[in-house]
């Protein structure tokens, strides 16, 4: 009995010191909701976290504030303002990226994304040069990105203007644009490891956000006992290591040392150039996972940019026609449009860019870990804090948008109706970790939008008055799948 007393006792010991510690820690902390307020918007929506919920907790909490989970403690940064001073003002004190416990477990600091120190600053300067040096070469990215356009137009023409499901079309495209980027090559539409490669891409990223990745972060000390909730997520990040790795293996039986063509030949050869160097961190692991960076971050995005843009010009069939007008009376209905004749264009980039803003892809900005002691607005946020921008705090803003909760291309037009950029699209991110890809990614949609809109009509079924605008889970906010039809232009 005695024992039973005394173990209950040091438990109960042990409770308090807890308890006391987590006050202590929180101390240190921008002041929060208690975690009751975050747990309760969190099932009253449905377990996931919806897109608008840490804007609301900061019209209580203020700009910067924090919420302390069971293990991690997170600092939330709303409003345009204090975002602008973590990622630009403040680039490098907070340049770090959270090892949290899941993606520890997918992708140990490794590659471009979630890495950081000496590695991520040699894999993404490498990043960048090799990307520009393939946007130069004879057949440059743009060239390419041409080319899947083309075969998109070609897939939507074979509907014969009957209603279909867009997605996988438009996925495919947009993978196939990065294929060629780091394998040298596109993939057949109905190949079968491509088809595996999309669907295990796709589910990785629907897989984030999710309760029980949140749960995985949260405690992670009892979920790496419980196996079947991440089973398929985890197969899926291997199944795509794995198909990087069958590619890296026939390029190196096939390498080209004076004409290196894709991604992979160009980090090949500077493996071996950098063989005897020790501070090199070029090796096969970073390798694969440079290019799962590449791969993961350059398909989703731009697809489910893509798919909302459809949907919405669908919707809209004012705002559609408009953008076919432009381009017509610009370019007529033969004359190629390269992405450098984008700044004729005013309105078909104005649509562009309000489609990324109106229907964001991201749940939120990505997350940056801070490498010192650093104040902000105010608000002490100490070394090693995981900082999360809620980039939609600004991108429904109506201090900065006049109809934030409306689609309108008149936030990116003058009083002159010429295209303006507007600092607050802060989709790709800003600072020492923007958006690898952006250049490209502008280019895509650019190209494939302008392409498609070229050639066809978009038009709802017949029967269809309104569609589903809620997003599906995930760290990348993509459409609920929906059908359209696309009806062939007469020129």
């Amino acid at each position: 009995m005695w024992i039973r007393a005394i173990l209950v006792a040091v438990l109960v010991c042990l409770l308090i010191l807890h308890f006391l510690k987590g006050l202590q820690i929180q101390k240190k902390y921008p002041p929060g909701p208690p975690l009751y307020v975050i747990a309760a918007k969190f099932i009253q929506d449905g377990f996931r976290v919806h897109p608008d919920m840490f804007a609301e907790v900061a019209k209580d909490c203020g700009s910067i504030y924090t919420i302390h989970g069971v293990t991690i403690p997170v600092v939330i940064v709303s409003g345009f303002q204090a975002i602008k001073e973590v990622l630009i003002m403040h680039s490098e004190e907070f340049s770090g990226r959270p090892t949290t416990p899941y993606y520890q477990a997918v992708a140990p600091e490794k590659g471009i994304v979630l890495s950081n120190g000496h590695t991520w600053k040699q894999q993404r300067k490498f990043g960048i040069v090799t990307m520009r040096k393939l946007g130069m070469g004879k057949k440059g990215v743009e060239n390419q990105i041409q080319d899947e356009a083309h075969q998109l137009m070609e897939t939507f023409a074979c509907a014969k203007g009957q209603p279909f499901d867009p997605s996988l079309p438009i996925l495919t495209s947009v993978c196939n644009v990065i294929c060629a980027l780091v394998f040298g090559h596109r993939y057949s539409v109905d190949d079968e490891q491509f088809i595996k490669l999309m669907k295990a891409v796709d589910y990785g990223n629907k897989f984030g956000g999710t309760f029980f990745h949140l749960l995985y972060e949260a405690v992670p000390w009892l979920m790496k006992h419980i196996k079947w909730p991440y089973k398929e997520a985890f197969a899926a990040v291997d199944y795509v290591l794995s198909h990087i790795r069958k590619e890296t293996e026939v390029h190196r039986a096939q390498l080209a040392v004076h004409d290196p063509r894709d991604f992979i030949d160009y980090y090949v050869l500077q493996m071996e150039k950098s063989k005897n160097d020790p501070t090199s961190t070029f090796d096969d692991s970073n390798l694969f996972y440079s290019v799962f960076d590449l791969i993961v971050a350059g398909t989703e995005t731009t697809g489910a940019t893509l798919q909302w843009g459809l949907l919405i010009l669908m919707t809209h069939p004012d705002i559609q026609e408009k953008v076919q007008k432009e381009i017509e009376d610009t370019f007529g209905s033969t004359q190629v449009i390269n992405y450098q004749d984008r700044k004729k264009l005013s309105y078909t980039l104005a649509v562009i860019q309000e489609i990324q803003r109106f229907k964001c892809i991201l749940l939120t900005g990505n997350p940056r870990l801070s490498l010192q002691d650093v104040t902000v607005l105010g608000s002490f946020i100490p070394k090693g804090s995981i900082i999360v921008p809620d980039v939609h705090s600004v991108l429904y803003d109506s201090k900065i948008w006049e109809t934030p909760r409306k689609f309108n291309p008149n936030h990116f037009l003058d009083k002159d109706g010429k295209f303006m950029e507007r600092e607050e699209l802060l989709i790709f991110g800003a600072g020492a970790r923007v958006c690898l890809g952006k250049e490209m990614a502008k280019m895509e949609l650019f190209i494939f939008l302008t392409s498609l809109l070229r050639a066809f009509t978009f038009k709802l079924p017949e029967g269809v008055t309104e569609v589903n605008s809620e997003p599906t889970n995930g760290l990348v906010l993509s459409p609920q799948h929906y059908k359209l039809c696309a009806v062939p232009r007469v020129h």
